[in-house]
């Protein structure tokens, strides 16, 4: 496919629970409309792959319509569809790359198999934003907690840390959990934090010991990663020995310390890998960038390493077909090859793999 130096892209979106379709032309954002199915998922404290689906089912052509309405285009107007193929929930996947290769067949559209976390990052371009050609981000969501190095958002992204059991966002949903405040965990216990002691429990900061880390010359390995299965443990622990006291469980402080632990190590592991990568620009990304806490140390520590922190708006640090379009306007305008018709998703699609290639079947 030739170059196209301000291509009309649209993004598909269906790695969970949000559909999301969102239209760009270069790195002008004219749509992003979303359809979250959160409300469906909330007894059952977490998202069920199954009421996922069929909701992206329902949601779909409503939200395929809404953006082509608010952006006042058709879809003669596209130059190419961007959709995630990964990671993601399986089923989930199959909905939005079923419906994307659909109506690339019905219109003859070039299509782009692009990687979720990738485009989390790709969102960084749009709205004027203006990013170095080398910077780090770091993504921190429901399902994935990553520090990256991205030299090129089209063909150079490098894995530098990531959490080798429960994401940010599933440890925030366990807790909440722990402590009746309900789903979703992470803006339940960033509420109720704002209210307790920060330093009433001084809950364990995972992988965080000389062992694991090592030293910049001879590092761990994970000097870079994160772990946050034992800090749930011990506050199911704390909790525990309140219940069985008969006391009340101090809810706003052991919320308050659970996420400061949650905070600290994020945001000391971050400024690290960037300062040893000789990075001097972070993103932010992810659903669990609208914490409060998180974004507040965050910006505070960079400041301190002389690292300029960049943080979309909320809107686009959530899942979106925004951020995939802007993803997929970046290979366009490359000249990157499409993926064709013939391409798989892939749940535990590798940061790495920013575009499938036409035969990257499984």
């Amino acid at each position: 496919m030739s170059t196209i130096k301000e291509p009309v892209v649209l993004g598909i979106e269906s790695s969970c629970d949000e559909t999301g379709v969102g239209i760009v032309r270069g790195t002008q954002l004219l749509a992003n409309a979303v359809s979250s199915s959160m409300d469906e998922h909330v007894r059952f404290g977490g998202v069920i792959p199954e009421i996922a689906a069929r909701a992206h089912l329902e949601a779909f052509v409503p939200t395929l319509q809404s953006a082509l309405d608010t952006a006042e285009l058709t879809l003669d107007d596209i130059d190419a569809i961007a959709v995630t193929s990964g990671p993601g929930l399986a089923g989930a996947l199959m909905v939005g790359v079923s419906a994307a290769k659909a109506l690339a067949l019905a219109t003859g559209k070039p299509l782009y198999g692009i990687n979720h976390l990738v485009a989390h990052v790709g969102v960084g371009v749009l709205e004027g934003t203006m990013l170095p050609p080398t910077f780090g981000a770091l993504l921190v969501s429901g399902g994935h907690t990553e520090i990256l190095k991205v030299t090129s958002l089209t063909n150079d992204v490098q894995l530098l840390g990531s959490t080798i059991d429960d994401a940010a966002g599933e440890a925030y949903d366990k807790t909440a959990r722990l402590l009746g405040l309900g789903y979703p965990g992470g803006p339940a216990i960033d509420k109720a934090a704002k209210d307790g002691d920060k330093k009433a429990f001084r809950f364990p900061r995972g992988l965080t010991l000389p062992k694991f880390v090592g030293t910049a010359a001879n590092p761990g390995k994970n000097r870079h990663n994160f772990s946050f299965s034992g800090l749930k443990t011990a506050v199911a622990r704390c909790v525990e020995h309140f219940e069985a006291a008969g006391e009340p469980i101090p809810v706003a402080d052991i919320a308050a310390s659970f996420q400061e632990a949650v905070v600290d190590v994020i945001t000391s592991k971050a400024v690290r890998a960037m300062q040893e990568s000789g990075l001097t620009t972070l993103l932010l990304g992810g659903g669990v960038a609208a914490n409060t806490r998180l974004r507040e140390l965050l910006a505070a520590r960079c400041a301190s390493a002389g690292i300029t922190l960049v943080v979309p708006p909320f809107s686009l640090c959530t899942d979106n077909g925004g951020m995939v379009a802007g993803l997929g306007a970046q290979l366009v305008a490359d000249g990157a090859e499409p993926s064709g018709l013939d391409f798989a998703t892939d749940s535990s699609q590798p940061v790495t793999q920013i575009v499938l290639s036409g035969n990257s079947t499984k």
